[in-house]
């Protein structure tokens, strides 16, 4: 995959990028003096790093204590901030990595919940960021699921790990906070 043509992209914890999201155009080196990157809302940018951004931390906790939906979004809300939503592949990797280095039941909880409201139904992140990212698992997203399953959880062995699924709210499973 190829972010520059001539150079390598190191992130800030030293590592080699192997996937990149550059918006249309970039990276461009704009004067020059463009040796840093930032977050647009359409992809990366890379950027002066003299100038001041505003900037964000994101950082997957995975809790392993056995609660069910509701129990673990208290304790993500009351410990931490929420729980975790995966609204891009990169958040889906940043929990991916966070969960080989702990042993973690099958599935864990995420912050994905079915919600049938007034006129609308549908599937829902507790933090009410718009779900653009979707990774169901074989049976694919539930249109109308039965009450008990309308809380997602990621799947955790190999081979089909990083996939959602519904399941019963009143299961009790590890989670993700962040």
């Amino acid at each position: 995959m190829c972010c520059f043509s001539s150079s390598l992209i190191f992130c800030s914890r030293g590592g080699v990028t192997t996937t990149c999201f550059w918006s249309p155009g970039e990276p461009n080196d704009c004067f020059g003096v463009e040796d840093s990157g930032c977050l647009q809302k359409s992809g990366w940018n890379d950027a002066n790093a003299q100038e001041h951004k505003a900037f964000f931390c994101y950082r997957a906790v995975v809790v392993e204590e056995q609660k069910t939906w509701e129990e673990a979004l208290e304790y993500c809300r009351e410990h931490h901030d929420d729980l975790a939503s995966v609204a891009s592949e990169t958040e889906m990797l940043l929990i991916q990595r966070e969960l080989k280095k702990h042993n973690p039941a099958e599935h864990v909880w995420i912050g994905l919940h079915f919600f049938s409201l007034v006129g609308q139904a549908g599937w829902l992140w507790v933090d009410r960021q718009e779900m653009d990212y979707e990774a169901w698992d074989e049976g694919g997203k539930p249109a109308c699921p039965d009450p008990r399953m309308e809380c997602a959880a990621i799947q955790v062995t190999e081979g089909t790990e990083g996939v959602w699924g519904a399941h019963d709210c009143e299961e009790k499973l590890n989670f993700v906070c962040y």
